[in-house]
């Protein structure tokens, strides 16, 4: 990702177009693109800040409110498949969810459930009773 440009430079910049430069000569004067000068003076119009925006950082989960619901209805219903489960998301708290959002947030807090291809849960070579309905792993240490 690309470093936001200094606070410095920005000042500069937007002195300069204040001064009565144009916006596409700031840009050649300061060696910058004339898109990051438009933008910026409209910003600064605007808020009065010239401060970059923050960049990267985690972003606000949608699904994590709904915690209580998606664990029980998991525990309801242990093969429940994800567009069921946004479905019923949706019903219950208006919240729309991408079915595979789910499946990774479902992931992220340590559930796992495989099947195979006819359906059926998958079966071990060393425990043929098959796989137990839905197991709880705790989740990775990253992946809060």
């Amino acid at each position: 990702m690309p470093k936001a440009y200094s606070l410095d430079l920005r000042e500069r910049v937007a002195g300069f177009v204040e001064a009565g430069h144009s916006r596409r000569a700031a840009a050649s004067h300061f060696a910058v693109s004339v898109s990051f000068v438009v933008k910026l003076v409209a910003a600064y119009g605007l808020s009065g800040r010239l401060d970059p925006k923050p960049s990267g950082g985690r972003r606000h989960a949608k699904l994590e409110p709904h915690r209580a619901f998606l664990v029980a209805r998991v525990g309801e219903q242990a093969d429940i498949t994800m567009p069921e489960l946004a479905l019923a998301l949706e019903a219950a708290t208006g919240t729309k969810a991408d079915p595979a959002s789910l499946s990774r947030w479902l992931i992220r807090n340590g559930y796992r459930f495989k099947k195979n291809t006819a359906g059926q849960r998958a079966r071990s070579p060393r425990d043929p009773r098959g796989a137990r309905r839905v197991e709880r792993t705790p989740p990775a240490e990253d992946a809060a």
